[in-house]
């Protein structure tokens, strides 16, 4: 695929602590790999396929990884899907889940684990519009997802053969949209993470810059809206993405409006979340315009990362061991344009950043200081939103 030419690169990205080195960019091949029956690393990608997004991907790409090189090699195109977008797997890690953005379904595959391959299974409304992201929660019998674009979160049950159901409960956002003319003109849930104990479920109201806990009972089937008040976000803030810190009771909000971070605090008796402090996830020097996207933490709970759309980086924050605040180190350029969506590899050694609007997938080193170093190797792929793996060697 034709690269696109990017934008010049203005003064203050020049001055990023990390850069993307000049590399061509590598192709996935049209064909089916090798077969190799050892257990594989495979990633998993959505993207946006319509013509209303101008879009350019072209369905569910399947890749299998090297482990000892870290080259990726095309598997398989599910082909003949709308916006196969935002993924999640079943908690047993053998069927995998699509939204279609922009509409109101969502898919359930096969996984083999052998090929890593995907078989569709079925396809089921999800009662909204535009669904984004989902999860499967701990028992593995529902999988929860958020309708952006009709405020709501809804169940569906997840059958033993690993197809869905039809939406069992449906639960309202309710509040007043936020100051942004454009963005916040109702409820917009954009996420639905389980806190790390499986208890609650986080809900992040872009539209309404508010924070939702649920709780789900699997047995009857219905979302709860827990015992604690939504939490208020600044105006304009924009809450988009939840991510955990793996040993500390604190989660961490990527807020993509106004581009920063907020620390709360998380009881895990509760669920209620306690706001800390809030950090930009912009350098100082930089005035352009920007929204936040993903967030996450590294395993070892050292690091905190967040990808920005405009200046189209990563920022490293170092997280404080003692307190859990954050303080930026560095800005890694993504080498493309609208970097939706990252995702850190299984060992944690390895950050693939998905740049939307430059159709590529880039990967950065990490490194033991929490900076992130350009690889060179860049994964030609349409309008990428989504990545996820699977390691097929684990249960």
């Amino acid at each position: 695929m034709t690269m696109s030419p990017s934008p010049p690169i203005d003064a203050s990205k020049r001055r990023l602590l990390v850069g993307i080195a000049s590399v061509p960019a590598l192709a996935a091949p049209s064909g089916v790999a090798a077969a190799n029956t050892q257990p594989g690393l495979y990633a998993y990608v959505g993207c946006r396929t319509t013509k209303e997004r101008n879009a350019r991907g072209k369905g569910l790409s399947v890749y299998r990884i090297d482990r000892a090189t870290g080259d990726w090699t095309h598997v398989q195109l599910v082909e003949g899907l709308d916006n196969p977008s935002f993924l999640a797997f079943d908690r047993t890690n053998r069927f995998l889940y699509s939204v279609h953005g922009d509409l109101g379904d969502v898919s359930a595959y096969a996984i083999d684990r052998s090929t890593g391959r995907l078989t569709l299974l079925n396809r089921r409304s999800t009662g909204g519009k535009n669904p984004v992201h989902l999860a499967a929660d701990p028992t593995n019998r529902l999988l929860v997802v958020a309708n952006y674009a009709t405020g709501t979160v809804v169940l569906l049950p997840i059958q033993a053969d690993g197809s869905l159901g039809e939406v069992v409960d449906s639960a309202n956002l309710p509040g007043k949209p936020g100051p942004h003319k454009t963005q916040q003109d109702s409820s917009h849930p954009h996420d639905v993470p389980f806190d790390p104990s499986g208890r609650f479920i986080i809900v992040p109201d872009k539209g309404l810059d508010r924070i939702f806990v649920f709780k789900v009972d699997a047995a009857a089937g219905k979302l709860i809206h827990a015992d604690v008040p939504p939490v208020l976000s600044r105006p304009g803030a924009g809450p988009r993405h939840v991510a955990f810190h793996p040993s500390m009771s604190l989660a961490y909000v990527m807020n993509e409006l106004d581009s920063t971070i907020t620390t709360y605090r998380f009881d895990t008796t509760t669920g209620e979340l306690i706001p800390l402090r809030i950090v930009s996830t912009l350098p100082t020097d930089y005035a352009g315009d920007n929204t936040g996207a993903e967030i996450a933490v590294s395993r070892s709970g050292r690091f905190l990362f967040g990808s920005n759309r405009g200046h189209d980086s990563v920022v490293t924050m170092a997280i404080d061991t003692e307190t859990g605040f954050l303080s930026a180190l560095s800005w890694a350029e993504t080498g493309g344009r609208g970097p939706r969506f990252f995702a850190l590899d299984p060992d944690d050694k390895t950050l693939y950043a998905a740049n939307e609007n430059s159709d590529s997938i880039v990967a950065m080193r990490l490194t033991a200081s929490g900076a992130l170093i350009p690889t060179g190797q860049r994964i030609s792929t349409g309008s990428p939103v989504c990545i996820v793996f699977l390691d097929a060697g684990k249960a």
